[in-house]
């Protein structure tokens, strides 16, 4: 069943927390070309939306993303006419996990299951990562004759190192969820039958959070992956300044000295 771009990506605004759900369901939402703009879009407004203060990035059905669909082109490849994988990747990928990396808000992806391709890279350049127990990561790239994209291997050697990524990228083993776990590939899994309650217990807890300090941390991140420790003392520094001039460093510092728990309020 086709499905309009509007409809391949719901979106669901809930006690400060924007639920963005991929909805191919019936393509393990394998990712066309009306939700990769879809996922741009409704990405950007989020960003923009202050209503909005952490971003749940999940998936319809049994999986969380494959990845990109080729089977759009299924014609083509058995004419011998591959996709342009470059153009699709510089022109829908790329430009989605700068995108999900420079958002000002919490990004957490729920791994609903099935995880592989470049749903890989889309989840790892997520700020944190949960998984139900029954999720699995496939890389696929090997089996179709690719290299792994979107991320996948700058966010794998970051978080595995480089003799375990290799691994990985060459093997192309399937990861559960509890070995996933392990890798510090996901920061917790949790049950099925409880994933979503668990996924919104945590989406609510960082919506509470001191979010402009959240947002400050975010860009201390992003800096540190190219700085040296002389750049990084001094970037924390300015972001320092920056957090303890908001309001949400006011309120936690009065709700200390009250013995109460703050009422943060994101600015």
């Amino acid at each position: 069943m086709s499905k309009t771009e509007d409809s391949t990506v719901l979106s669901e605004i809930k006690d400060s927390v924007m639920y963005l759900t991929l909805n191919r369901p019936e393509v393990l939402n394998a990712i066309d070309d009306a939700m990769g703009r879809k996922l741009a879009t409704v990405l950007k407004n989020a960003d923009l939306d202050n209503k909005v203060r952490v971003v749940v990035l999940t998936g319809q059905g049994r999986a969380f993303t494959v990845g990109e669909d080729l089977n759009v082109n299924r014609k083509g490849y058995e004419e011998g006419k591959p996709l342009d994988l470059e153009s699709t990747l510089r022109n829908k990928y790329n430009p989605l996990i700068l995108r999900i990396r420079g958002m000002n808000k919490i990004v957490l992806a729920g791994i609903n299951g099935v995880i592989a391709g470049a749903g890989i890279g889309i989840a790892l350049s997520c700020d944190l990562r949960v998984a139900a127990e029954s999720s699995s990561f496939y890389m696929a790239f090997n089996r179709v004759g690719l290299v792994p994209d979107s991320g996948t291997v700058y966010w794998l050697v970051k978080n595995v190192g480089l003799s375990k990524a290799t691994e990985l990228c060459f093997m192309d083993k399937p990861i559960k969820a509890k070995e996933a776990l392990d890798l510090h590939l996901v920061n917790a899994i949790y049950p099925d039958d409880k994933f979503r309650e668990e996924l919104e217990n945590l989406a609510r807890s960082l919506a509470k959070g001191p979010t402009k300090a959240f947002e400050l941390t975010k860009r201390a991140i992003n800096k540190s992956l190219f700085s040296s420790l002389n750049d990084m003392l001094d970037y924390e520094a300015y972001l320092q300044g920056i957090a303890g001039r908001s309001k949400d460093h006011l309120e936690g510092v009065k709700s200390f000295f009250e013995k109460r728990e703050p009422t943060f309020s994101g600015e």
